[in-house]
């Protein structure tokens, strides 16, 4: 595990530099809170661990697929 430290507004490359797989940026931190903004293609899969847990274990139980919906950020954000 890679564990570093980045200030707000500050990025992380995932991939080749020259051509990046996506973009982690820390987009606000108040508190103990922070929010981290994800740039990736749309056929790369990001979620929340409880989440990508939940698609496992549906996955595992032949139940079906966990459905949500993506909601376009908000302008300014």
């Amino acid at each position: 595990m890679l564990v570093i430290t980045r200030r707000e507004g500050e990025e992380v490359v995932i991939g080749n530099p020259a051509a990046p797989l996506g973009v982690v940026r820390i987009a606000q931190i108040k508190g103990d809170r922070v929010r981290v903004a994800f740039e990736f293609p749309r056929e790369v899969e990001v979620h929340r661990r409880e989440v990508a847990e939940q698609i496992a274990s549906n996955e595992n139980a032949g139940s079906p697929p966990v459905v949500g919906s993506i909601r376009p950020a908000a302008e300014g954000s």
